[in-house]
């Protein structure tokens, strides 16, 4: 599995790149600057990107707006954001794009190395990889749409949106799957968004609407 690699650490940098080489990946291109990412991304097309959102020369979300460009560029390329920061704007943007697998993990909330790999090939396989922190953060800017949604509801949006499924949500709230179905089923009528089985599908749909 291709990865292109951009982290603005040193130390870090070579870090994850001997310990994505080490679970079978290979770094075709490991990055320090905005500048060189969207070339690397386009020249390699990789099964997925491992993007910190702060690269030089302004440190401010260069990696993410590199992001974004690769995937109008090349629609459905899977990009996982691997930060310190919650950029919301750019943020929203990137998972909003409804193509391709997304991610955005922050840094200092990984547990440990098999939940970093997981998340890296849940992405390139398509799929989603959300720290609740994130999804917090992006809920709470835009907070007043959802005032039409119970408490129970909002537990299960927030879980839909780290990209759960209906077993796991069920499972974290300690209720039944057919409650689960039924809180989604009333949470997309009450938010205009029609329903779908397919996680990767209902997690953007959520993002779009905080879009919204």
């Amino acid at each position: 599995m291709r990865v292109v690699l951009a982290e603005d650490l040193a130390l870090l940098r070579d870090g994850l790149t001997r310990l994505l080489e080490a679970f079978d990946f290979q770094v075709v291109a490991a990055v320090d600057n905005g500048p060189s990412l969207l070339p690397a991304l386009l020249e390699h097309r990789p099964d997925v990107a491992v993007v910190d959102v702060r690269l030089p020369p302004t440190f401010t979300d260069e990696g993410l707006q590199a992001a974004i460009e690769a995937r109008q560029k090349v629609p459905g390329m899977p990009v996982l954001v691997l930060s310190q920061h919650v950029e919301p704007l750019y943020a929203r943007e990137l998972l909003t794009d409804r193509a391709g697998g997304v991610g955005y993990l922050l840094k200092d909330r990984v547990a440990n190395v098999a939940q970093f790999v997981d998340a890296v090939r849940r992405v390139a396989g398509g799929g989603t990889a959300m720290d609740p922190e994130v999804v917090s953060q992006l809920l709470a800017r835009h907070s007043s749409p959802l005032s039409g949604l119970t408490a129970r509801e909002r537990d299960v949006l927030e879980l839909m949106a780290e990209g759960r499924s209906n077993g796991a949500i069920a499972a974290k709230l300690f209720v039944g799957e057919k409650a689960v179905s039924k809180h989604i089923s009333s949470i997309f009528t009450k938010l205009g968004l029609p329903p779908s089985d397919d996680d990767h599908r209902r997690v953007l749909a959520v993002l779009t609407y905080l879009n919204a």
